[in-house]
């Protein structure tokens, strides 16, 4: 099993943590990961994406140059990766700050008002948690118990009080994948 995500927003979103919480989960299950980060001119306000990969086997390259899936955070996020996805693939988008819809038909699209789903749980800056539990419920490529364990590990010190409406996200973005997915 390998499993790929582009991560991908503006600087801010909580881009790389989304992707470090990924890789940690896949590191806490004795898996092979790779996390290749990449910044735009300015980390705040400019474009973010990151490739992660969790893989039973040795992983060959970190880079992801055709996603299978892909977690689209803006709209130069979707311009940029709705080409290049393969056919079949899932993209997960913010539809709260996305307009555009997905014009191919040959990828799965689940659009999430992630924006407006944080607001209600009671903290705006949980769109990416929202959106990494939607995708991992989806793929699978690690389970939800190891994404909320490794918060424990990347959420130290002061962010340590953000674990709790950490884990409400993730679990309503499993939520939303569920329905998606039909109920199964």
């Amino acid at each position: 099993m390998e499993k790929g995500v582009v991560i991908s927003g503006f600087g801010g979103q909580g881009v790389m943590l989304a992707g470090e919480l990924l890789a940690e989960a896949g590191k806490e299950e004795g898996k092979n990961v790779t996390f290749l980060p990449s910044y735009g001119p300015e980390m705040r306000g400019g474009t973010a994406n990151c490739h992660v990969i969790v893989s039973d086997e040795p992983i060959a390259s970190p880079i992801i140059a055709l996603p299978d899936a892909a977690i689209i955070l803006n709209l130069p996020s979707l311009d940029k990766y709705e080409p290049l996805m393969k056919p079949n693939g899932i993209m997960i988008l913010n539809k709260t700050i996305i307009p555009n819809e997905v014009s191919r038909t040959d990828v799965r699209v689940l659009q999430i008002d992630a924006q407006n789903v944080a607001k209600d749980l009671g903290n705006e800056k949980i769109v990416n948690m929202i959106v990494l539990g939607a995708y991992v419920e989806i793929e699978k490529p690690v389970s939800i118990d190891s994404l909320k364990k490794a918060l424990n590990i990347l959420l130290t010190g002061r962010k340590q009080a953000l674990i709790e409406i950490n884990v409400r996200a993730i679990e309503k973005g499993v939520e939303i994948a569920r329905e998606f997915l039909g109920g199964k």
